[in-house]
């Protein structure tokens, strides 16, 4: 275990510093050890008035409890990543992703950066065609070598974890406490199958972190940051979910979500993203792999079972448009015919339907 541990554990305690100031103070002192030797002159011109800060610092009063967390990370075999090594989920540290931990624990031997990640999100009460669609769509991921990333809640969660294990795909479950703990309960074999075989457990959380509801919206950022899509199978419009499905489009990762139907409560968040344009409707691997620009390893992909669909009306209108360009924004479809903005999403949503079109980052549409 790096000694260093000890000065970048009691960084992340120190009271009123978020993960976005441990990166400014990281820049400019230089390490988190640098930062507990300065003299106090020179911490009160790096922090001004906030005084409690300051006093932290030059008491060491963090110092015990990061020395009983170290402890108990050496006794369980954890690993600690820090944001500036190699094993450190990388994606995290991307421009716009800055209120992300410096500090991650992890419990298994997984590959945070892997060239293909995505996380499966969802509402905990899901149907069982929510359960049906999450599962078959990592099980089809079978020889894609993908990371599958959720929550270890129970519902959609519970669902991609465990698909992913049946085909031995890589999981991650991140957690928004400890990992002296696991929550829920249930779900205690499910985080042991993911540890023993080749997945792991991941936190920003010290052990005897106390549940609160606030943690849970806090690991979702997490969820969204470690992956290049997040994909929601059935969530409710205020569901937490969405909440990943907001932040993940905040830090630029591609957003996907499975349609449902109209009055369906669990299919209501779907649909909305998918209506609004932050999400790209789905159906199974094969559009996920097609619109990730992922070529399929295992299997070739779905193909229309025409060549040449035949459109009539507004889809033709706009293929026609679309087609002559490497990509175009709805409005500027709008400016080259007599549609409305409804019209056009309807004919683009049918034609990424017929696997004639696609949508890129930016809401830039492109035949296929």
């Amino acid at each position: 275990m790096n000694n260093d541990y000890f000065y970048e554990i009691a960084l992340t305690m120190l009271p009123g510093v978020g993960c976005q100031t441990q990166r400014q103070l990281l820049e400019i002192v230089g390490s988190a050890k640098a930062l507990f030797e300065m003299p106090k002159k020179e911490l009160k011109d790096l922090f001004g008035n906030r005084k409690k800060i300051v006093d932290a610092i030059v008491e060491k009063s963090v110092m015990g409890e990061a020395e009983k967390e170290l402890e108990f990370v050496e006794k369980n075999h954890i690993k600690v990543l820090f944001y500036n090594e190699s094993d450190y989920p990388q994606r995290l540290n991307r421009p716009g992703c800055e209120d992300t931990p410096i500090l991650l624990y992890s419990l298994g031997d997984v590959d945070c950066n892997a060239a293909r990640t995505i996380s499966v999100v969802g509402t905990r009460r899901a149907t069982p065609e929510g359960i049906d669609l999450a599962t078959s769509l990592v099980k089809e991921l079978r020889e894609e070598e993908v990371t599958v990333v959720s929550g270890l809640a129970l519902g959609i969660d519970t669902a991609a974890h465990t698909a992913a294990l049946d085909v031995a795909l890589p999981t991650v479950a991140v957690l928004g406490h400890g990992l002296d703990r696991i929550y829920p309960s249930m779900n205690r074999n499910l985080a042991k199958r993911i540890v023993n075989n080749g997945g792991a457990l991941i936190t920003e959380r010290r052990s005897g972190t106390a549940l609160s509801a606030g943690l849970f919206p806090a690991r979702n950022r997490i969820i969204a940051a470690m992956c290049d899509a997040t994909i929601v199978v059935e969530a409710s419009v205020k569901g937490g979910a969405l909440i990943t499905a907001n932040i993940a489009t905040s830090y630029n990762r591609e957003l996907f979500a499975f349609p449902g139907r109209v009055k369906d409560k669990y299919s209501e968040g779907c649909n909305a993203i998918i209506a609004s344009g932050k999400a790209m409707l789905i159906r199974g691997a094969d559009d996920l792999m097609a619109n990730m620009g992922w070529e399929r390893k295992g299997k070739m992909a779905g193909k229309q079972t025409t060549l040449f669909p035949e459109l009539e009306g507004d889809e033709k209108v706009v293929y026609d448009i679309v087609d002559k360009g490497d990509g175009i924004t709805m409005d500027e479809i709008r400016a080259m015919c007599d549609m409305t903005l409804p019209q056009i999403a309807t004919a683009l949503l049918g034609l990424e339907l017929k696997n004639m079109c696609r949508c890129l980052p930016g809401k830039v549409y492109k035949t296929i």
